[in-house]
């Protein structure tokens, strides 16, 4: 078919007639891309260009990789010094198709140097160092095959030159390396000692010379640990000796592999019962803390010996003051690790831990190791595989931090996200999922801090920054604010409000299933969710996270229904941020009516006029009114009176909204605000 194409001034006319008969009155409220230079809200993100390693719909690629790195350590601990001394064999596998020159290590003890940067800007950062100790790490030798390597050591992190480059795809590098540090007396954050009347719990992470990672978006991963930002590891395989004295216990990441040597003959028998109920079963009980029968007959210290497999780290806990009890379900051992203060609401903890492994694998994916350990000591709440470390004095204190810790190890420990530039990804992802958790323990859902409706005050806050800003550049104020709470909040209302439970649960199950065992970016999760979901979600990623803009939704005129046509609602969208009108209509005739309007209906403009049916005149209107958004002035999501009457200012339309051609146009456009 051949287009003859009219000259423009031709068209100009018909283009114009196209339009609302009111348009050229109203340009003032068209969505200018000016705000944001040469986008909108809804224009497509500016996301990494698709490839063979992370693809277009947000998967893995045919050419995904990522390294590899086993460890063997033996580790032992004296309590007097509080040094811990150890050596390690660590297996590097390249996977990458770069030959590496060398490797990066992070030796994160070295935070507590009084010249670290952690220590020199401890008192900016949301959670930094307060006081300085200690020399950190001590590496006494790094070797290969009995020939020393190279080292350079930078802050919190270590390079160690290669003697020939390590192969691209597939190469193995085998090295040994001999170090020691002394846990500090007062530890800022996730580790440390605590004094109880019987004894010491000793909670160890952050402890060992631990390869960084290497991917294919930045190389080497070499941020310095200041103490905000979490980690980004390696998976692998750990078998861990630690030797502590006889009188201590010992719990860790992995499964104990010589309960002989460690249990006497009673806890061995208690254990084996607990590993066949899900009731609570005593292994050591507040009787028997602290006596010589709870210990194997002998002298010396103890050895105990842990396996791990895909796993990112390892930490461990060990005392002289603990009760020990334990349950299971679906072939994994809860245990909860315990001094007899924190009776009796620890008495419940493993039942507690129990419970929000078996919420999060019925919702979204299943736990995927054979233990979990949850312990009370200086730590007030972290995360690693397989291992909590928790503080609480209630039963909402305690599920809490429990239900929140055990979380992470669906993300990051399962979903391998880099903590210390995107937290969000875990500590907002893991906040969302227990608020589900939550509901189910408490059979309520007021155990949970991500409620939309509530959300709008935060968002006024001055000096706010997007979700995406790494955590080490967040003041203290905003560090739970946003990469928790926002971001637990953003993905309740995506889930319940905009795409629904079915439709999200789906496209969430299909981001931690494609990306389990892997490392996903940013970019990867915003696509697989669309491409899951079959949404256009940029508007929602480009707001919620990558911007500071505030939700306002206001009502601004109702016009009474006329004998022929029913009422006509104003709305406008005041804020940067967008997202769906749902509002209620209350009439003189008793009638209630709920309207809900997709978010689509702010494409172009920031006012619109909905006319609905019915011929009884309006006597309320609200927006939101189940708290579904966190809209920052509810004042104006309110209409409490008659507003004038319709048929003393008709609009150029035809009656009922119908054009010449008796299309229905459910929503006009009037005028309103900028973006």
């Amino acid at each position: 078919m051949k287009v003859r194409l009219l000259p423009l001034s031709i068209l100009l006319p018909f283009l114009c007639s196209l339009a609302p008969a009111s348009y050229g009155q109203e340009l003032d409220s068209f969505r200018k891309a000016s705000a944001r230079e040469d986008t909108t809200i809804f224009s497509p993100l500016d996301l990494p260009t698709p490839n063979r390693i992370r693809t277009a719909s947000g998967a893995p690629g045919p050419d995904y990789w990522q390294q590899r790195v086993d460890y063997s350590i033996q580790a032992s601990l004296d309590p007097e010094t509080r040094t811990v001394t150890a050596t390690e064999h660590v297996t590097y596998h390249n996977a990458s198709p770069d030959a590496l020159e060398y490797i990066w290590l992070n030796v994160e003890q070295n935070a507590f140097r009084e010249d670290s940067i952690a220590a020199k800007v401890g008192t900016t950062t949301a959670i930094g160092m307060s006081q300085a100790e200690g020399e950190g790490t001590t590496i006494h030798s790094i070797t290969s095959g009995g020939q020393p390597l190279e080292i350079h050591v930078y802050d919190t992190l270590a390079r160690v030159e290669m003697p020939t480059p390590i192969a691209a795809d597939g190469g193995i590098f085998s090295f040994d390396v001999s170090w020691e540090f002394t846990i500090p007396e007062k530890v800022f954050r996730r580790f440390g000692i605590r004094e109880f009347e019987q004894g010491k719990m000793y909670e160890i992470a952050q402890w060992f010379p631990a390869v960084a990672v290497y991917d294919d978006v930045y190389g080497w991963n070499t941020l310095p640990y200041i103490g905000t930002g979490e980690f980004y590891q390696n998976f692998g395989t750990y078998d861990v000796e630690l030797t502590v004295p006889r009188n201590m216990v010992v719990v860790a990441t992995g499964e104990l592999q010589n309960a002989r040597d460690v249990y006497t003959q009673t806890q061995l028998d208690r254990l084996t019962q607990a590993r066949q109920s899900r009731d609570t079963v005593l292994i050591i009980t507040p009787e028997e803390v602290g006596t010589p029968e709870s210990r194997p007959a002998g002298d010396g210290p103890l050895t105990w010996r842990f396996h791990a497999e895909n796993v990112r780290t390892v930490a461990w806990a060990c005392s002289d003051a603990a009760i020990l009890d334990a349950a299971s379900e679906d072939g994994v051992l809860f245990q909860s690790f315990y001094p007899k203060e924190g009776l009796p609401v620890w008495g419940e903890a493993t039942q507690m831990l129990r419970a929000a492994v078996a919420n999060y694998n019925k919702r979204w994916f299943h736990y995927p190791y054979p233990v979990a350990t949850n312990v009370l000591g200086a730590e007030g709440g972290m995360e690693y595989p397989m291992i909590i470390f928790c503080r609480g004095r209630n039963e909402r204190g305690v599920f809490g931090v429990t239900a929140h810790e055990i979380g992470h190890n669906w993300f990051p420990m399962t979903v391998n996200t880099d903590e210390r530039r995107h937290a969000w990804m875990d500590e907002g992802f893991n906040t969302f999922i227990n608020t589900y958790a939550g509901e189910d323990w408490f059979d309520d859902d007021s155990a949970h801090r991500s409620d939309p409706g509530s959300f709008g005050s935060a968002m006024r806050a001055e000096n706010m920054l997007p979700i995406d800003t790494k955590p080490d550049m967040l003041p203290g104020y905003l560090l739970g604010q946003l990469e928790y709470a926002k971001t637990g909040v953003g993905l309740r209302i995506l889930r319940d409000s905009i795409l629904g439970p079915e439709r999200f649960d789906y496209a969430f199950r299909t981001y931690i299933r494609r990306w389990a065992f892997k490392s996903p970016q940013p970019a990867d999760f915003f696509r697989t969710m669309e491409d899951a979901a079959g949404a256009d979600l940029a508007w929602f990623w480009r707001g919620w996270f990558l911007e500071t803009g505030t939700l306002d939704q206001a009502v601004v005129k109702v016009r009474q229904p006329s004998k022929k046509r029913g009422p006509r609602i104003t709305f406008e969208n005041r804020g940067r941020l967008v997202m769906p009108l749902h509002y209620r209509v209350t009439r003189e005739d008793g009638s209630v009516d709920e309207h809900r309007i997709p978010v689509e209906l702010w494409f172009h403009l920031n006012r619109i006029t909905d006319r609905i049916d019915g011929l009884s005149p309006v006597v309320k209107v609200e927006i939101d009114p189940d708290n579904e958004f966190p809209d920052v002035d509810r004042d104006n999501n309110v209409w409490p009176e008659v507003a004038e009457d319709a048929d003393a200012e008709e609009e150029p339309h035809a009656e009922h909204g119908e054009d010449e051609h008796g299309h229905e146009h459910p929503h006009e456009k009037d005028g309103g605000h900028g973006d």
